[in-house]
């Protein structure tokens, strides 16, 4: 099973970031008022990052990580994903 780390972005331009195994579910599931209590009244989200991690607890310490850059950082690693498609 592969867990994903993810960015989403809220209608009002704030970030979301959390971890799942089945990503297209859980974007569903935000933009159903069903994901999360955050995203809930900020909807719709949008995916914006999302990185494989082996692991529950692998994704779930990237997850950390992520939750602790400031904006501008997590800009930089949402255009460095776009950078390689």
């Amino acid at each position: 099973m592969t867990w994903h780390v993810y960015i989403i972005e809220c209608n009002d331009g704030s970030f979301y970031t959390g971890i799942t195994n089945d990503l297209d579910k859980r974007i569903i599931a935000h933009n159903g008022g069903h994901g999360a209590k955050y995203t809930k009244s900020r909807r719709p989200v949008h995916l914006r990052y999302s990185e494989p991690a082996s692991d529950r607890g692998q994704a779930s310490q990237r997850e950390y990580a992520i939750k602790s850059l400031r904006k501008s950082a997590k800009l930089e690693l949402i255009a460095t994903q776009l950078a390689k498609t």
